[in-house]
């Protein structure tokens, strides 16, 4: 009896041990390229990820319903987020707690919440991909604005922008524009037959397989597409102009959270410049924040594209005010 009690003591303090050393991450970055990132961090310190993943079609927004439904009774540790814009929606709500990591001291300033309720990493773009075999060098088009040409009727492709990193781009067009503009160059994309689908990964698919000749989507997908061979190129638009979007993924501390300690040992670990460089030489091809992370060639360095001037606290306080001219304009 002595012995058999023993070893269910060992079995309730190991059990209790395991439960003191995990870590709750939510994520909106897409599983495989965050996956091995959080795997690398676990086996680093021998900290326990619980990783939950957003969906592809709701991508950002499930998850961070999710995060505020559970205010009152917080889950998750971090939210580690795609786009820029849902932690400081976050901040907006009283949902996150201030922590500065030294570990990302040598990230610019533009992408880190003086207060410490979100820290920037490795970043996307928005960009224009367009099919090689149908669209010809000289003609593509170099600005989104040009998508609302009559040459390009129902042949251009976007993703809901009541979801994920389209949405921001949304919101961050009305700012840049103001709402009447704004407006106007959404309704000319209506108007002209743009094609609403499910996802950023969808519009790549539908440009590489000729379904479109091009869609406006993120680096990550289309990268992927370059590496699978597909006949795509890329294009920034508006380096002339008002420039495009800048992402860089966002990690934030939830407040009253079970395990903040090893929330803040997982941010530092993300803010680092090695996971900068790792999630360069991934597929999803990410440019790094600092100046002196190497990269592979053919992913550019984060000053090398004019990003819009834009703040992410107005992009986030933006986006929830025209939720409902979005929802209008989708037909939802």
């Amino acid at each position: 009896m002595k012995i058999f009690t023993f070893f269910i003591a060992l079995f309730i303090l190991a059990t209790v041990c395991c439960a003191g050393n995990e870590v709750v991450v939510y994520t909106s970055e897409d599983k495989v390229f965050s996956e091995p990132v959080l795997q690398a961090f676990e086996k680093k310190t021998g900290i326990k990820v619980r990783a939950i993943y957003d969906v592809e079609e709701t991508k950002g927004t499930g998850l961070i319903n999710r995060v505020i439904a559970e205010k009152d009774n917080p889950q998750a540790d971090v939210f580690w987020s795609g786009d820029p814009v849902r932690p400081a929606l976050l901040e907006i709500k009283g949902i996150t707690t201030p922590y500065i990591s030294s570990a990302a001291a040598d990230v610019p300033k533009i992408y880190k919440d003086e207060d410490g309720h979100w820290t920037g990493f490795s970043a996307r773009a928005r960009i224009i991909l367009y099919n090689t075999n149908l669209v010809n060098t000289d003609e593509k088009p170099l600005s989104i604005f040009d998508l609302a040409k009559p040459k390009w009727r129902g042949q251009v492709a976007m993703a809901n922008p009541l979801f994920g990193t389209t949405s921001i781009h949304m919101a961050a067009l009305f700012i840049i524009l103001g709402d009447e503009k704004a407006k106007k160059f959404l309704n000319d994309l209506k108007a002209n037959g743009v094609k609403i689908v499910s996802s950023n990964g969808e519009v790549k698919r539908l440009v590489a397989r000729g379904e479109v000749k091009m869609g406006i989507t993120d680096t990550d997908d289309a990268n992927v597409a370059i590496k699978e061979g597909s006949p795509v190129k890329v294009v920034f638009p508006d380096q002339t102009s008002i420039g495009t979007l800048i992402m860089p993924n966002m990690v934030c501390l939830i407040k009253n959270s079970p395990n903040q300690e090893n929330g803040k040992k997982l941010i530092d670990y993300l803010v680092s410049s090695e996971v900068e460089k790792s999630l360069a030489f991934a597929m999803c091809a990410q440019m790094p924040l600092r100046h002196d992370v190497r990269t592979p060639a053919d992913v550019l360095t984060i000053d090398a594209v004019k990003g819009m001037d834009i703040n992410y606290h107005s992009v986030a306080a933006k986006l929830d005010e025209i939720g409902g001219f979005l929802k209008q304009w989708t037909g939802f």
